[in-house]
């Protein structure tokens, strides 16, 4: 079936796209007053993975950057998905005695 840490590898690289890609989409249909992404569309691709592209796209596009609820929440969820990946490797991952 494939090596976990590959397929993990290659869904965190696309999903982080992703959240880059919807940042810049957002972005240029703000400045264009086109019809937008949803902001709750944006925290889910943070939370589904894509927390370190949300933030380049943020700051890159300089998109949601004057927003505390994204300034303050896309780096509470890397933090987040940072700590439970620590401790899942830690005490409840893969045994490999």
């Amino acid at each position: 079936m494939g090596n976990p840490v590959l397929i993990i590898a290659a869904y965190l690289i696309i999903i982080n796209a992703a959240a880059f890609v919807l940042f810049g989409i957002d972005k240029k249909r703000a400045k264009s007053s086109e019809w937008r992404i949803p902001e709750k569309t944006l925290f889910a691709a943070a939370l589904l993975g894509g927390s370190t592209g949300a933030i380049a796209g943020m700051y890159i596009f300089r998109h949601k950057t004057k927003h505390w609820y994204f300034v303050i929440g896309m780096p509470l969820i890397l933090i987040l998905q940072i700590v439970g990946a620590v401790l899942y490797l830690r005490y409840g991952g893969p045994v490999t005695r």
